[in-house]
């Protein structure tokens, strides 16, 4: 494993190497800390080199910037650079994202939103079982699960050497595949029943009682919660709806995604958990994809810091923090 300081030391020579060839006079660089990365303001823009994640540095970056006073923004990311861009054009900040190509710079172009995907026909027919089992059907970018308190217990594929469509129970990918080997021969309502009880007595438990299950996808229990009672949001309903782009896997912790009526108009609205600087970037895409508008970020109190009420404060189109208790 690489020294944190060294990699720190590589990647601000690597920056300064980046700025200088593009042409950037670096003699009056100002350089500074950015966790997975390196930055530097020069004659007040400022200069940002995201390696890790590029695809959530956005908030970071505009939020190192705004600290410092910067009047524009220069991201310089390796992959995911049209998402970032795309993103990045919602911000009154002038913020210009750039691909790093060996050593130049070369100008990212913002990709649009992919269209959604659409649900194949025959896949609904397995809805009726996910219902049956006490789960909550859910769609997504194509895809037909059932989830316990915003967690994902099962979901339907078509098998790929077969070509028959079944309904696979377990919570993520590995899980699926062992409960697949296990019980394959049980009926899948009855297997699917015993997991969203179990699931369900641990995502409900009361007193704080920690358990793996109560670990993922925190975020979408909250949205669960505000399903069943939308009054902390100062709202009338609320429902789930897709995210803008598909979640890379369902241990990764990433915002999620509902419709909600306050004060007789409807809402799109972000709910995060852990402080989170690219959620306010994920909130733009989340607002293109919904059509609706004006935007909400939900977020406990703990996770919502002053940087974000900036970042959300340099975006065009009104954003508005609620803190959840």
């Amino acid at each position: 494993m690489p020294d944190p300081a060294q990699q720190a030391r590589l990647r601000s020579i690597k920056l300064t190497a980046l700025v200088r060839d593009h042409g950037i006079d670096i003699s009056r660089a100002a350089p500074g800390e950015y966790a997975g990365g390196a930055a530097m303001l020069v004659d007040g823009v400022a200069w940002v080199l995201a390696e890790d994640q590029p695809e959530r540095a956005l908030g970071a970056a505009v939020a190192w910037g705004a600290r410092r006073h910067a009047r524009a923004v220069e991201l310089l990311v390796g992959d995911e650079a049209g998402l970032v861009a795309r993103r990045a054009a919602a911000f009154s900040v002038p913020v210009q994202v750039w691909v790093v190509d060996e050593r130049r710079l070369v100008a990212a172009e913002p990709e649009p939103l992919p269209p959604p995907a659409a649900l194949p026909e025959h896949h609904l027919e397995l809805r009726p079982l996910i219902v049956e089992a006490g789960a909550e059907p859910n769609v997504e970018h194509g895809v037909l699960t059932g989830e316990v308190e915003g967690l994902e217990v099962c979901r339907v594929v078509d098998d790929p050497d077969t070509g028959t469509t079944r309904l696979e129970v377990g919570v993520g990918a590995h899980d699926r595949e062992l409960f697949q080997l296990v019980h394959g021969d049980r009926p899948t309502v009855d297997a699917l029943a015993d997991v969203v009880s179990a699931v369900a007595e641990h995502r409900r438990a009361n007193g704080g009682l920690r358990h793996p299950l109560n670990g993922l996808a925190p975020e979408r229990a909250m949205r669960a919660a505000l399903v069943r009672d939308p009054s902390p949001l100062g709202a009338t309903w609320l429902r789930a709806v897709p995210p803008p782009v598909p979640r890379r896997s369902l241990k990764d912790t990433a915002p999620c995604v509902a419709i909600a009526g306050i004060d007789g108009v409807e809402h799109t609205v972000v709910v995060s958990h852990g402080v989170d600087l690219d959620v306010v970037p994920f909130a733009i895409d989340a607002r293109v994809a919904t059509g609706v508008g004006p935007t909400v970020v939900a977020a406990r109190r703990c996770d919502l810091l002053p940087v974000q009420e900036l970042l959300a404060a340099a975006v065009r189109e009104p954003l508005r923090m609620v803190a959840l208790d």
